[in-house]
């Protein structure tokens, strides 16, 4: 059977993914096909169920929850730290800027949106914001993925650490992205993914430098930096990525709930969320 697992190619994702991409995780009668999309595409396919498993932004989860759960384990999460907004010129606020976002089902899109609603979107590919914002077409750039780590190289500053903001405000983790498995594939089917993507992410960590080795292939900015692309997987593939742990789920609902209160998700409080928390009969 065909499974299609949907990710980033981004260097945290292939680090993840390795095993299950080289062949390291025995399968059984599962066929296991790579699909690789930036996270507004892969957003936007799962509104449609397109793939048997995703890569997703947390904001879109209430849009697709009957579709989909979120799996135990694949998860990125930033303790502390999370997407950055960075501009050029000084910036004391963002009220009323101009700021290039990935996609507004991007998660960071969401805790942007709860941190200043009134800016300016302007949309645009991830890879092309640090661009954007260092010619001056915006006052601001909403960074994801290895930017992060990549945009004081380009003379940028950082306006604000959204993982940080979220941290002062909650006490909370800030949970980014996660992978979803579709519910028609029935309990047992189930089961057996939520297995294989736990251990391709606990063969990842095991096998750090081996995983490293192929994972820099796909760093972008930083792809010459060994030790930037390692401290960047760090930061998305961890002990968080295993399992969000009680707070890591805690601080899912809550986002959530704040995303709908605010009226920036305009989708209902789904009631369950990961799938280890759906019992068989």
């Amino acid at each position: 059977m065909r499974i299609r697992i949907a990710h980033s190619p981004d260097s945290d994702d292939a680090f993840m993914f390795y095993a299950l991409t080289a062949g390291k995780v025995e399968t059984g009668n599962l066929q296991i096909e790579h699909v690789l999309a930036d996270i507004e595409t892969l957003n936007r396919e799962a509104l449609k169920g397109t793939y048997e498993v995703s890569a997703l932004s947390f904001h879109a989860y209430p849009y697709v929850a009957e579709l989909y759960l979120v799996l135990p384990s694949g998860g990125s999460v930033g303790e502390g730290y999370g997407p950055v907004v960075v501009s050029r010129e000084p910036l004391t606020t963002l009220k009323g800027k101009k700021v290039a976002v990935p996609g507004t089902l991007t998660t960071a899109y969401l805790v942007l949106k709860l941190y200043e609603p009134n800016f300016k979107e302007v949309l645009m590919p991830f890879d092309q914001i640090l661009q954007a914002v260092g010619e001056g077409q915006v006052e601001a750039g909403l960074v994801i993925h290895e930017g992060q780590l990549s945009y004081q190289d380009r003379g940028l500053r950082k306006v604000v650490d959204l993982g940080q903001w979220w941290k002062q405000q909650t006490g909370l983790p800030l949970p980014l992205g996660c992978n979803v498995v579709r519910k028609d594939l029935g309990l047992e089917l189930v089961r057996k993914i939520e297995s294989l993507v736990r251990a391709s992410v606990q063969y990842a960590l095991d096998h750090r430098e081996e995983a490293l080795t192929y994972a820099i292939e796909y760093a972008r900015d930083i792809r010459e930096d060994l030790q930037k692309t390692d401290r960047f997987v760090g930061m998305y593939v961890n002990r968080r990525t295993l399992d969000y742990g009680e707070d890591g789920r805690q601080a899912v609902r809550l986002l959530l709930q704040k995303g709908i209160e605010k009226g920036i998700i305009g989708a209902p409080m789904p009631e369950t969320i990961f799938s280890d928390e759906v019992r068989g009969p």
